[in-house]
Formats: C-alpha cells, structure tokens, sequence
C-alpha cells in the first residue's frame, strides 16, 4: 500500500530540515507569487518546497479536495540537486515517491 501523501509531505519536511535546507525567514510576498514554474525566478527549490508546495499539498487535503493527478518534480529536482546529488538523494528519493504517489 503506498504511503498517504500527508506522511509524504511529513517526510519531505523532516529531510529538508535534515539536509539543512529548511529555512526560518519566510520569502516576501513578491517572491511567493510568481508566475514561473516552481516560482523559479524567485525561489530556490527547496524554499518553493517549503513555502509553496507543502502548505498548498496540505490544505488540499485537509479540505478535501481534488488532488493533482500528476505531479512530476523529480526531474527538475534532479536538476537542481545534480551537483550534490549523494548527499541529497533521500530528498531525491522522497520527491520521487511523492510523484509516484500523485500519478497513481
């Protein structure tokens, strides 16, 4: 059975925090309202993780509502993340999990 998508996101938070990529100064406003995929021009992916994704994913949930049915972040994660791709892969492997669990 695949894990639900809230210990998803449980686990995505707890390895951002773990790999040091979690951060306690929220991004202006500017910078959360983007246009671009992934806020790319204004985040880093771990910050749209953070401030955009997990909280979106979340209350998605808790009010009920329709889920995506497909999310692909991992190549773009994978991307991002090439230079340190060994000391990211549980992040990696996370997110990849994440996608799996959206596109079933």
């Amino acid at each position: 059975m695949p894990q639900s998508h809230l210990q998803l996101l449980l686990e995505l938070e707890q390895c951002l925090k773990q790999t040091n990529n979690w951060q306690n100064t929220t991004p202006s406003n500017e910078q959360l309202t983007s246009s671009q995929p992934f806020c790319i021009d204004t985040l880093t992916l771990p910050q749209w993780l953070q401030f955009i994704f997990i909280p979106k994913m979340r209350e998605m949930i808790q009010q009920g509502a329709s889920l995506p049915s497909k999310i692909d972040i991992s190549p773009y994660a994978e991307e991002v993340f090439k230079p340190l791709v060994s000391d990211l892969e549980p992040l990696l492997s996370i997110i990849k999990a994440i996608d799996e669990s959206f596109n079933q």
